[in-house]
């Protein structure tokens, strides 16, 4: 269980493959914040909170999601990763758009569901939501 590990990856919006990226799998040693702090040694970080209004973005140390920029010899490649009682998906994008929407999708679905605090006016459905909603807190840096 290495829940950190250099692997080939294949990004989420274009399908390309990509070699040699840190991506996060599993921890089940510790909590989330134990997590949250080794995984930041690696250049990934905990994005607290989302949208205009900065709403809570998973539910600590429970819930969380994590993101990293780095780049390959083509370009900027974004790295996703949600992290829920140690199982933790990862997922990778080539545009900043696509990272972001899928983050406003962790968060529509923690805040639709009662998990996380978030904006009263929710839509049916995570497409439906403003762009002040999905964007980063203007709290917070953007990866």
């Amino acid at each position: 269980m290495n829940a950190i590990t250099i692997k080939t990856v294949t990004t989420a919006d274009t399908g390309e493959t990509i070699d040699n990226v840190p991506a996060l799998g599993d921890y089940h040693m510790n909590d989330g914040y134990d997590w949250m702090d080794l995984i930041s040694e690696h250049g990934w970080a905990v994005i607290p909170s989302w949208g205009c209004d900065g709403w809570d973005l998973g539910q600590w140390p429970y819930v969380m999601v994590a993101g990293i920029r780095t780049a390959d010899e083509i370009g900027n490649l974004f790295g996703m990763a949600t992290y829920c009682e140690g199982d933790v998906r990862t997922t990778f994008y080539r545009t900043k758009a696509r990272f972001w929407d899928a983050i406003t999708e962790q968060a529509f679905f923690h805040w639709k569901n009662g998990q996380a605090q978030g904006p009263e006016d929710l839509p049916e459905a995570a497409a439906e939501l403003p762009s002040r909603y999905r964007m980063p807190s203007m709290f917070q840096e953007a990866a």
